[in-house]
């Protein structure tokens, strides 16, 4: 004999993630198995993200907003002038974007150094799409992430210039 199923409401969708909401980042099938994945591969991620050799990967180091935990997350990350951008594949509503964001500030590891990154600006998909190559042009909408976050140098001026 089975046990009755709870009714599923939208609001459990959306705590899961499955209710197709754009904001949410990837939804139903793909996000399941992308946070199956992550699970599982992050604590091994952790460990070269941010070295020479696995440069698409970045470690953004942030801390908890209620706790003030220190937090080390792989993300897939891309130079820009300007700082760097990177993906919200779990959409805005990421534990360390959210942290990111009301620090307005963090530390990204890349390619083996750090730097300090600030003002934390959620973008879309055509004003992050020339931070990546070719190739990832294609697949990245292919996966269905459509939300952003751009992170500026400590040293950039608003007009585009540096400080050293």
């Amino acid at each position: 004999m089975s046990s009755p199923r709870k009714m599923q409401s939208p609001s459990d969708e959306r705590a899961r993630g499955t209710s197709g909401d754009p904001s949410q980042g990837i939804t139903g099938v793909r996000r399941a198995v992308i946070y199956a994945g992550t699970r599982l591969f992050n604590p091994l991620t952790r460990r070269f993200a941010g070295s020479r050799g696995f440069p698409p990967f970045a470690l953004v180091r942030h801390r908890g907003r209620r706790s003030g935990h220190a937090y080390a997350t792989p993300v897939g990350a891309r130079p820009t002038p300007e700082g760097f951008v990177i993906p919200l594949t779990f959409g805005k509503k990421a534990d360390w974007f959210r942290n990111v964001q009301a620090a307005g500030e963090c530390v990204i590891r890349w390619r083996g150094a750090d730097y300090s990154v600030v003002e934390p600006e959620l973008i879309d998909w055509e004003t992050a799409r020339l931070a990546f190559s070719p190739v990832e042009r294609i697949v990245v909408p292919l996966l269905g992430i459509t939300h952003f976050v751009r992170l500026r140098h400590t040293h950039a001026r608003e007009n585009g210039s540096y400080v050293e």
